[in-house]
């Protein structure tokens, strides 16, 4: 029994040998795979052979220990080792590597979750982090707007190149110096367009009025004779006649006739001077006293016919007018009517030129009806307005009429160009003018004498200058009901002018008044002034405002460009310190929006410097405006220079019309403005921290386990959070081969969690974790296996040996 025995026990210690000589061999042959785990082969005795349990001691007796013999060893368990094993540096992102407890979850391809603590992932076609053998590495994923979705465990997928992000501005930083010196910004630019004219009222249309000297009654053919029955005193008279027209003007008065009479005589004047024209119907006679040279009215008589003057007919006190004109003369007409605005002149009548005669004016144009609603006047007479023979420019009333009349003009230059005369009038070549009201469309601009449409129906566009700086441009649909004052209200949001009403807690200040003639504070903003549209800029010199001749442009339905010249000129100069930044910011979908910061110097006191701020931006989209106004607040700084306060220092850009976050809202921050005493203001933008779309180019995984993708335009977002899990008892893992390891009966559940928490290593990116084989200690256990196994095998030959000398006993 003992001999036999001891082959079985030897043979046991040959398994156990032969076990651990295995286990070491693993160790060593993966002591270069990545996060390989060595193991180590745990010895336990097998089974007793009891000859004698031992005795208690007794009085007789001090007692036997028990008598047993071993029957041999067993591998009682073999484990591996999970110690840390050695980091070393890798130039690959996606190699990881733990420091610490845990492993990284990856996805078999049956859909089971397998743990591994082998880091070499790399991307497959699908930019999914794989292990070496096409494992998914599982973790959170993120959702549409980069946060992690701590849900469900889901392949780590990282789109390199694919992918893209923008990002909003939420902040702009500024630099720079305001100084207290200089002007303060108390005078605004003002710009002032030509004198507008208002089409809806009617234009005479003076090209079928005639126009003529007036006739002059020929006296050579008058007869005259002397009778007696009269009542004429003795002595010599002279006659002079006038035609008269339907309205009882006179032509030219004929060259004299004179007769002689006794006393109780009566004249006859036969063949009184014809009629030229149908509009004269009779002549007025004119006589002196006998023996005088004044003539006054006798009578009118019908022309050719023969009037007796029997001295019974007392002249009358109208003295003969001999007034004539001489020169080169042009006539202009307008509608009137008493009370009412006069209509635009007519186009120029004549000229004609006079050498002591009259002028003759005839078919006048016929006032038009109004229409129903008004629109106009109902014109009922006639202005004729003439220039002066030294003077071609200037038109003077000479006289209203019928438009049914002939009129016959002998007013000299002199009595119609005393203006201090009452009724004496210079004609207004601009009127009647626009008002807030009138019709774009209606709009006329005088050239000279020519008045022309300004606008047409269409698309306009308007790009105005602001402190010699290029505004945006800006559209306007014009339409068949558009008005002067809607253009007004889209120039003055289009150019950014800030009126009072923005700022309830600092109003916008107001402007001096140094404009010839004017006086009073001048208000922010646009109106009409006398028959102009006038802008008044915000003050300071970099918010002054100009409309140059091509800032509007119109295109019609049909492609037609119109450039519309409402020829804007400056009739005050802005005056104030300032200075200006332009920078772009971005929308929430990278889209680059141009914004302009302009600073002017609005009060400095013996305690403070303060200036205002303007903010513009030509992408403010909104659908009740065009206004490109975004902000404004002051900026104040100490005796010191240091800055104290910005109010309002929120920018809320409006997005309408995009698919943008509306508004676009961000800070200004001006701390690190200085406000020292420099020559000069200046003011840079060095910092906004939105971005234009980039897409993926790169990413970083943390110690939290978060890939962090980096992209082109700079911005970095969370693509997802790599999971990692524990067990209470590693060593109870099921390993399945190819580094992995599946839950085993006695590793407890899994305790899942993201880098660093419960009890859970950290990530190191960029790094992996050697093999802990321990090489040295192996080749000794090798050396000892080996010792184990030769002196078994000794034990089986010295067994041998003695069964052999028993049976040599039996022969």
């Amino acid at each position: 029994m003992g001999l036999a025995s001891a082959l079985s026990t030897a043979l046991t210690g040959l398994s156990a040998a032969e076990t651990q000589i295995d286990v070491i061999g693993n160790n060593l042959a993966n002591a270069q795979t990545v996060g390989f785990k060595a193991s180590t082969a745990v010895f336990a005795t097998q089974f007793l052979q009891t000859q004698s349990l031992g005795a208690a001691p007794t009085a007789e007796n001090g007692g036997t220990n028990p008598r047993q013999v071993g029957l041999g060893v067993q591998v009682a368990e073999i484990t591996s080792d999970f110690t840390q094993g050695t980091i070393e540096i890798s130039s690959t992102p996606s190699h990881l590597a733990i420091q610490g407890e845990g492993f990284f979850i990856v996805e078999s391809s049956q859909g089971e979750n397998l743990f591994t603590r082998n880091g070499i992932f790399k991307l497959n076609s699908e930019n999914q982090l794989t292990t070496a053998t096409g494992q998914r590495l599982l973790g959170f994923g993120a959702d549409e707007s980069f946060r992690i979705e701590e849900t469900q465990l889901k392949p780590i997928t990282i789109p390199l190149g694919s992918e893209s992000v923008a990002k909003s501005t939420t902040e702009v930083t500024f630099e720079g110096t305001l100084t207290p010196q200089g002007e303060v910004a108390d005078v605004s630019q003002v710009i002032q367009s030509a004198i507008l004219g208002d089409a809806a009222v009617p234009r005479p249309d003076g090209g079928d009025i005639e126009i003529g000297t007036s006739p002059v009654p020929a006296s050579t053919g008058v007869t005259t004779a002397v009778a007696g029955g009269g009542a004429l005193a003795a002595g010599n008279y002279q006659y002079r006649f006038t035609y008269v027209d339907n309205a009882g003007r006179e032509t030219v008065p004929s060259a004299a006739v004179s007769v002689n009479a006794a006393t109780g005589q009566q004249i006859t004047l036969g063949n009184l001077p014809a009629s030229p024209s149908p509009e004269y119907t009779s002549v007025n006679i004119y006589r002196t006293d006998a023996g005088g040279t004044e003539f006054f009215q006798l009578d009118t008589a019908a022309t050719g016919a023969t009037y007796i003057d029997d001295g019974t007919t007392p002249l009358s006190a109208t003295e003969l007018d001999t007034d004539t004109l001489s020169g080169n003369y042009t006539y202009m007409v307008t509608y009137h009517k008493s009370g009412s605005t006069e209509s635009i002149p007519s186009v120029l009548i004549g000229p004609q030129n006079v050498v002591d005669g009259r002028i003759t004016l005839d078919n006048f144009p016929i006032p038009p009806t109004p229409p129903t609603g008004g629109g106009f006047p109902e014109y009922d007479e006639i202005r004729i307005y003439r220039n002066l023979a030294n003077d071609q420019n200037n038109f003077y009333l000479v006289d209203s009429v019928s438009p049914y009349d002939t009129y016959t003009d002998s007013r000299s230059d002199a009595e119609i160009a005393d203006l201090n005369v009452a009724g004496n009038k210079l004609l207004d070549l601009d009127g009647p003018t626009i008002n807030s009201n009138t019709l774009l469309t209606n709009v006329l601009k005088r050239d000279g004498l020519n008045y022309s449409p300004v606008f047409t129906v269409g698309t306009m566009s308007y790009q105005g200058e602001k402190g010699d700086r290029l505004l945006g441009t800006q559209e306007l649909e014009i339409t068949a009901t558009s008005t002067v004052q809607d253009l007004i209200d889209f120039v003055e949001a289009a150019s950014g002018i800030q009126i009072l009403q923005v700022d309830s807690q600092n109003p916008i200040p107001g402007s001096e008044n140094n404009i010839p003639g004017e006086t009073g504070t001048l208000i922010p903003g646009g109106y009409i002034q006398d028959g102009a549209i006038r802008f008044v800029s915000n003050t300071g010199e970099l918010n002054a405002l100009d409309i140059d001749l091509t800032s509007f442009r119109i295109e019609d339905d049909l492609g037609n460009v119109t450039v519309p010249n409402l020829a804007f000129g400056t009739i005050q100069e802005a005056e104030g310190t300032s200075a200006v930044a332009d920078l772009v910011v971005y929308d929430s979908l990278g889209n680059p929006l141009d914004l302009r910061v302009t600073t002017t110097l609005e009060e400095r006191t013996d305690e403070q410097t303060v200036y205002r701020w303007y903010a513009d931006s030509s992408e403010n989209q909104s659908t009740t405006s065009s206004g490109i106004s975004v902000g404004t607040g002051l900026i104040r700084f100490d005796g010191n220079g240091n800055f104290i306060s910005a109010s309002n220092s929120t920018v809320n850009i409006n997005r309408s019309g995009s698919p943008s976050v509306s508004p676009l809202q961000f800070d200004l921050d001006f701390t690190s403005v200085s406000g020292l005493a420099t020559e000069t203001a200046s003011l840079a933008a060095t910092r906004q921290d939105g971005s234009a779309p980039g897409v993926l180019t790169s990413y970083v995984i943390g110690e939290d386990g978060i890939v962090r993708g980096v992209f082109s335009n700079g911005v970095t977002r969370d693509l997802g959070q790599i999971q990692l899990a524990r067990f209470a008892n590693p060593a109870g893992l099921d390993a399945r081969g190819q580094n992995l390891y599946a839950q085993g009966i006695n590793t407890g559940l899994p305790v899942q969690g993201g880098p660093g928490e419960n009890g859970i290593g950290a990530i190191r990116a960029g790094a992996l974790e050697l093999s802990n084989t321990d090489m040295g200690a192996d080749l000794v256990d090798l050396v000892l296996a080996g010792t184990q196994y030769r002196g078994n095998t000794r034990v089986i030959t010295s067994t041998q040996e003695l069964l052999d000398e028993l049976l040599n006993l039996a022969r």
